[in-house]
C-alpha cells in the first residue's frame, strides 16, 4: 500500500508497507528513473565530439567561450601549471588546508590496501602461468567547477590513480565566467595532479578522449559531471575507458528505531540536498519511529540553504518504508542495491554477511554517510541506480590492467598442443590446430602437417 504523509505545506513524503500485496509494484515505481540523456542532449554532444575530433583546440576554445562565457583566444590560456596549483594551496585558509591534507592521507592509506601485485606459478612440466599487473599510462579526471566547489571529487578520483602508479594524471575543470575554486586547485596539488585544464562539458571529455595539440589523449576518464558530460562519456566509451555513467545520488537507511530521529532525518537530507532527482529512503520496523523521522524532516528542512532542492527530492523520490523486521529490511535493501546503505541498529556487524548489494555500507549509529563523502577513506565514487548488483566503488584496481602470462616448456607445449589441436579441429579452425601441432613432439616417421 502506498500513500503520502503530509508534514508541512506543499510537502508530502511517500509511505510504503513492505507487507502489502502492492509493495512490489510500489517499489518499482519509487525506484524508476530515466536515463541521464535524451535525444536532444545526445545530438548536441555528438556534434561537439565531431568538432573537437576534427578541429582540436580551436573547437574546444569555441565551445568553452560559448558555454562558459569566457574569452579565450589561445589554448595555453586554459592550462594551469604546477606553480599555479601550489599558489592556490598557499592561498586557502589553514583549517581548510589541514582538512584537505587529513582527508587525502586517509584516502591514500585506504587505497594502498587495494594494490594488486603480479603473480606466477610453475607447473610440474615447467610451464609457467601468471598475471602481470601494470598501471595505465595516462588518465583524465573530470571535476565540476565554477561556483561549485568539489575538492573531495579531486581527492577521490586522483589519489587512487596515483596509488596505482599511473604515469600522468590530468584534470579538467570548467571555469564559467572565469570563476575557479582555490579549494579545487589546492586539492589537485595535494592529490598529485600533473596538469589542469580549465575546460568542461562535452568538449572537455572529447579533448581527453581524442587528444588535441594541447590536451593529451588519455586511457581512461573518471569523475562526475552533468547530463552532457555523462552523455559524452557514454559516447566515447570504447575509444577510452570510463568509470561509470552515474545516476542521481542515493541513500538507504535501515534503522531499528533506537537512533535519534534527527540524526536519521539529516542523513536522508544529506543526499536530498544534492539535486531534485536524489533519492532518500528509510526502512524501519517501528511505525512510530517513521512518524518521528517525518516530523524531524519537517523541522530540519526549514533550516537548509538548499531547502527547495531537498524538499523536491523528498517529495518526488523519497520514502519511509515499514518492514516486518531488520531481516526483511535487508532483503528490500538487496533488491534496491543502493549507492549508500546505512545500518543504524544494535550489533550491525552481524547483519553484514547478509548484505549482498550496496556501493558503500555504513555500520552503526555514529557512522554518518557524509563521513564517507569526505574523509573516512573509502572512495565516494559509487555505483547508482541499482548497478551495485554488478559494480564496485572506484578504486586502485580501476587504474591497473591485468595481462595474462603463459610460458610453455617443451613438455608443456606437447601436452597443451595436443589438447588445443583437438579442440581447434572440433571448431573447424585448421590453422589454430596446425599452429599448436607444430610444437608437439613428433614420433619417429611422423611428418609435419
Amino acid at each position: 500500500m502506498q500513500f503520502r504523509l503530509k508534514i508541512m505545506s506543499d510537502f508530502f513524503i511517500r509511505r510504503l508497507d513492505a507487507g502489502s500485496s502492492e509493495f512490489s509494484g510500489d517499489l518499482e515505481q519509487l525506484l524508476a528513473w530515466e536515463s541521464v540523456a535524451d535525444q536532444r542532449v545526445e545530438s548536441a554532444v555528438a556534434e561537439i565530439l565531431r568538432e573537437v575530433k576534427a578541429r582540436g583546440d580551436a573547437a574546444v576554445i569555441e565551445y568553452t567561450n560559448r558555454f562558459d562565457r569566457r574569452h579565450l583566444s589561445r589554448a595555453d590560456a586554459f592550462c594551469l601549471d604546477q606553480a599555479e596549483l601550489a599558489a592556490a594551496l598557499e592561498r586557502i585558509p589553514a583549517d581548510k588546508r589541514a582538512a584537505l591534507e587529513t582527508a587525502a592521507k586517509r584516502v591514500r592509506d585506504y587505497h594502498e590496501h587495494q594494490l594488486q601485485s603480479s603473480w606466477q606459478y610453475r607447473e610440474a612440466d615447467g610451464t609457467v602461468l601468471g598475471q602481470q599487473i601494470t598501471p595505465m599510462e595516462r588518465v583524465g579526471i573530470y571535476v565540476p567547477g565554477g561556483k561549485a566547489s568539489y575538492p573531495s571529487s579531486v581527492l577521490m578520483n586522483a589519489i587512487p590513480a596515483r596509488v596505482a602508479g599511473v604515469d600522468e594524471v590530468l584534470m579538467v575543470v570548467p571555469a564559467p565566467d572565469n570563476q575557479l575554486s582555490d579549494l579545487v586547485l589546492a586539492a589537485a596539488a595535494i592529490a598529485g595532479v600533473d596538469k589542469v585544464f580549465t575546460i568542461g562539458g562535452a568538449q572537455a571529455v572529447a579533448a581527453l578522449a581524442f587528444g588535441t595539440a594541447t590536451v593529451p589523449r588519455v586511457d581512461k576518464i573518471v569523475g562526475p559531471g552533468n547530463v552532457f558530460v555523462a552523455s559524452a562519456k557514454r559516447a566515447v566509451f570504447g575509444r577510452v575507458a570510463i568509470d561509470m555513467i552515474a545516476g542521481p545520488s542515493e541513500i538507504l537507511v535501515i534503522c531499528d528505531g533506537k537512533t535519534d530521529p534527527d540524526w536519521i532525518a539529516m542523513d536522508l537530507l544529506s543526499q536530498a540536498e544534492h539535486d531534485e532527482q536524489a533519492q532518500s529512503i528509510l526502512l524501519s520496523p517501528d511505525a512510530g519511529f517513521l512518524d518521528a523521522v517525518a516530523r524531524s524532516l519537517e523541522k530540519l528542512l526549514k533550516a537548509l540553504p538548499r531547502e527547495d532542492i531537498a524538499m523536491r527530492s523528498i517529495v518526488d523520490r523519497g520514502a519511509l518504508i515499514l518492514v516486518r523486521d531488520i531481516e526483511q529490511a535487508i532483503d528490500v535493501a538487496n533488491r534496491i542495491a543502493p549507492e549508500h546503505l546505512e545500518v543504524s541498529v544494535d550489533e550491525p556487524e552481524r547483519y553484514l554477511p547478509r548484505i549482498r548489494h550496496a556501493g558503500a555500507i555504513f555500520l552503526g549509529r555514529h557512522t554518518a554517510e557524509a563521513l564517507g563523502d569526505y574523509c573516512a577513506g573509502p572512495n565516494h565514487v559509487l555505483p547508482t541506480s541499482g548497478t551495485a548488483r554488478f559494480s564496485s566503488p572506484l578504486g586502485v584496481y580501476d587504474f591497473q590492467k591485468r595481462s595474462s602470462i603463459i610460458y610453455c616448456s617443451p613438455q608443456g607445449a606437447d601436452t597443451l598442443g595436443r589438447v588445443a589441436a583437438t579442440l581447434a579441429k572440433g571448431e573447424g579452425l585448421d590453422a589454430h590446430a596446425r599452429s599448436a601441432e607444430y610444437r608437439v613432439v613428433k614420433t619417429p616417421g611422423a611428418e609435419r602437417g
